[in-house]
């Protein structure tokens, strides 16, 4: 059976997104659509406005045949850890392609580009610009712009760069297809059907009408939506108490002090954030640092989580479960907590805990408890 697969958080799901599955089938006609997904925290730090099952069932709905739960060790980190859990997932799965959007929409530079950045030339030109205070995504593209002429910078492009380079990295039989955005991350103001989520999560923010911006079944399911800066007062506590800050996933010694210091003094999120945001620390960074100290996220469970492999099914199509079926099981396959006999979703779970002192008693069990959605079959 034929399988390709894609990469997302649907934060929130959108036309971006539909146009995305249906771009699929018509690349890959009657090929089993596996879709790796964010849970409950997305790559740039934010909390989901949409759980995951909410999540799994639209994308069910319109098309895609198997969901697996891209873990939070990685859904909640930088680019390349984020495109290494993604594409373990797939190559597992034994998925034969990746479609993924780009900025660019042509395979070849991300080909070239990951081909390059094996190279000892282009590793040390990448440490130099780090070690001039350059953060890392600026310092991947000017080394890059240096060594093979191409430029790579927007956020999309550089997620399709870490896919293509992790499957060369994991030697992983899976055939990497892009196709060009129908919207602009950048843009902070809705756009009818082309409107970003990053515009749309801006518009609820301010609470305003996102109804030509989703889908119908959508507009209920974001009416009071959670975000990182309603933790604030949590992270601002744990900033100003733990003695320790660099013990935490993402956060350094260098910016320990630096932290500590803006939490006295911000009484907001974004305040907090722009008091703190440097050249080397950008916002998204910011964000994931202030994502794992909400969570207590620490450098040994980074560690150790990482190399815990197993699927958490999410959600499945009739062809999806057959497909599922015949692949060999090469990691544990979890459909709920009551599987998980390794303690495997610690993690999950912890999120989970934090997240329902704002979403409720309700979430956690949901959490918990949900088995994976059968789509319903016509």
């Amino acid at each position: 059976m034929k399988s390709v697969g894609i990469i997302c958080e649907y934060n929130p799901f959108h036309y971006g997104h539909l146009y995305h599955i249906e771009k699929v089938k018509e690349l890959f006609p009657d090929a089993v659509i596996v879709l790796v997904l964010s849970g409950n925290v997305t790559q740039r730090g934010e909390l989901s406005v949409l759980t995951k099952w909410e999540k799994t069932a639209l994308a069910l709905s319109y098309g895609v045949d198997l969901v697996v739960e891209l873990p939070f060790v990685f859904a909640s980190q930088a680019a390349d850890i984020f495109a290494k859990g993604a594409i373990s997932i797939l190559k597992d799965l034994e998925v034969e392609a990746l479609v993924f959007g780009s900025e660019m929409g042509e395979i070849e530079p991300f080909l070239k580009s990951a081909e390059t950045s094996q190279q000892e030339s282009y590793q040390q030109k990448l440490k130099t610009y780090l070690e001039q205070g350059w953060n890392y995504p600026t310092s991947l593209s000017k080394a890059l712009e240096e060594e093979c002429h191409i430029s790579i910078s927007q956020p999309n492009d550089l997620l399709g760069y870490s896919y293509v380079k992790e499957i060369l990295a994991q030697h992983a039989k899976i055939k990497p297809v892009t196709i060009r955005r129908t919207n602009s991350y950048h843009h902070q103001k809705l756009e009818g059907k082309n409107s970003s989520a990053t515009s749309i999560r801006e518009s609820l923010k301010k609470k305003e009408d996102i109804s030509s911006a989703v889908l119908k079944e959508e507009v209920e399911l974001l009416k009071e939506p959670i975000f990182l800066s309603d933790f604030y007062p949590l992270i601002r506590y744990k900033i100003i108490t733990e003695e320790h800050l660099e013990k935490y996933q993402t956060v350094d010694e260098r910016i320990a002090h630096r932290l500590k210091k803006m939490a006295l003094s911000s009484s907001t999120l974004e305040e907090f954030l722009t008091k703190v945001k440097t050249k080397y620390y950008t916002y998204n960074r910011l964000m994931r640092m202030c994502s794992h100290l909400l969570f207590s996220f620490t450098k040994e469970e980074n560690q150790y989580y990482q190399e815990k492999r197993y699927l958490r099914i999410l959600g499945f199509s009739k062809k999806g479960k057959q497909y599922l079926h015949e692949k060999k099981k090469k990691t544990t396959i979890l459909s709920n907590y009551a599987s998980d006999k390794e303690n495997l979703l610690t993690l999950e779970l912890r999120v989970a805990k934090i997240l329902s002192l704002k979403k409720g008693e309700a979430f956690l069990k949901e959490e918990i408890s949900h088995k994976p959605i059968q789509k319903e079959e016509n």
